[in-house]
């Protein structure tokens, strides 16, 4: 069944509000079967042009994942990149930052893990949780030595929206593609995941109080989480939001979008010149030897 990831495109200057958007849709599969052949057709499509995103060595792909607790970021990775070469590829989890990532702008951590050109790289979290989490719990940032002036400014979240739209465009010019994916859970779902979480034994160490202790804040969060994707979702860098109740779904919507993106670069494997050529030819003549 055909994708229209258009429909999950939060378009730049649109006003998100989640309570209108379904955190499921109709599957684009029929069966498990049908599933399991969809997403190897999007798989192999990536790995063909992840090679050659490496051999152009032009572009690079920034992959961004954001959700709620629960959500299936860790299995939409696992599945839609299960056919990328590692050595082309860099995942990097962001949790609290250290003392060292504390001394210095909110940017900074994140922006040592940008992918170099030719590779794909995938932030499990990323900056956003600045205008997330902390936006959620604003005493975060007494622990950030922010100046005074800085936290007094009534536009202060609207410069963090300014900065970071400033970077994914600074990293579009100098050929990063950045996608971000807003993994859609309802509160339903995820308290039927979390109780999963306790019931079985082989996934208890996914859950703590903590993540009970968040779900508390889900007005709080959706709250963010809208203003986030209306402010930040750029033609350079746009947000999808993904119905994430259904993770099968999700993953097909995923590797389309991502397969689509890499289909929009004009790329090619390097032709080489004369001199090369030249080369090529009296390597072979002497192996024919």
């Amino acid at each position: 069944m055909k994708i229209n990831t258009q429909d999950f495109r939060v378009r730049e200057g649109a006003r998100v509000r989640l309570k209108r958007l379904p955190t499921r849709v109709k599957p684009f599969y029929s069966s498990d079967e049908d599933y399991k052949a969809a997403l190897a057709d999007h798989i192999h499509g990536l790995t063909t042009r992840q090679s050659l995103l490496y051999a152009h060595n032009r572009y690079s792909l920034l992959l961004i994942f954001q959700a709620m607790d629960a959500a299936g970021k860790d299995g939409a990775i696992k599945h839609v990149m299960s056919g990328v070469n590692p050595q082309g590829c860099q995942v990097y989890s962001f949790k609290h930052p250290s003392a060292e990532e504390l001394a210095h702008d909110f940017l900074w951590r994140t922006t040592r893990c940008l992918p170099e050109r030719g590779r794909i790289g995938i932030f499990n979290r990323s900056y956003y949780e600045e205008v997330l989490v902390v936006k959620v719990h604003p005493e975060i940032l007494a622990g950030q030595s922010i100046p005074a002036e800085s936290l007094s400014d009534k536009k202060f979240w609207e410069k963090r929206y300014r900065s970071i739209n400033d970077l994914e465009k600074h990293l579009y010019r100098n050929g990063t593609r950045v996608l971000k994916f807003f993994l859609h859970l309802s509160k339903e779902e995820q308290r039927k995941r979390f109780l999963k979480r306790i019931e079985d034994p082989v996934r208890n160490w996914k859950f703590s109080r903590f993540d009970l202790a968040e779900r508390g804040f889900w007005k709080e969060y959706q709250g963010a989480y809208e203003e986030c994707l209306s402010e930040t979702s750029t033609e350079q860098a746009p947000w999808f939001v993904v119905p994430a109740d259904d993770k099968l779904n999700a993953r097909l919507i995923i590797s389309q979008v991502v397969l689509n993106a890499l289909k929009d670069l004009k790329m090619s494997y390097p032709a080489p010149d004369k001199t090369r050529l030249k080369e090529l030819l009296a390597m072979k003549k002497r192996l024919a030897k």
